[in-house]
């Protein structure tokens, strides 16, 4: 008889994809108990960045692969942070690391949008 290894609620059924956007999301709650303003935020995680469309002034440019970056409000689209999983994922070998980094990430994005340095948005940033 075969079936699922785990029930859902375990952890081994969750997917890498889904437990990258569980680190983000952490991160980005860790962060919104400091700033509640962040609860405006969009935070989204992609596989990679994609080229600047033509007139982007805010596209990847093809040079340095990005590991996150904050699109700003237009319209009725909201401030957005948006997290690259597989650079992230190539750059941290283990979970810690990749948790670690994921939220230096975000908090350089969070930075930018608050127009702080990333050491007041989060004491502990580079600490660890």
């Amino acid at each position: 008889m075969r079936g699922p290894l785990a029930p859902p609620q375990v952890p081994l059924s969750v997917s890498r994809a889904e437990s990258f956007q569980d680190l983000v999301q952490d991160s980005a709650e860790r962060l919104e108990r400091r700033w509640p303003q962040l609860s405006a935020v969009d935070f989204a995680v992609l596989e990679v960045p994609g080229p600047a469309a033509p007139g982007d002034p805010d596209g990847w440019d093809g040079e340095s692969v990005p590991l996150g970056r904050f699109i700003a409000a237009r319209g009725d689209t909201p401030d957005r942070i948006v997290i690259y999983r597989r650079p992230v994922e190539i750059r941290a070998k283990t979970r810690d690391e990749r948790a670690l980094l994921v939220h230096e990430v975000v908090v350089e994005q969070v930075a930018e949008l608050l127009g702080l340095a990333p050491e007041l948005v989060d004491p502990r940033y580079g600490q660890d």
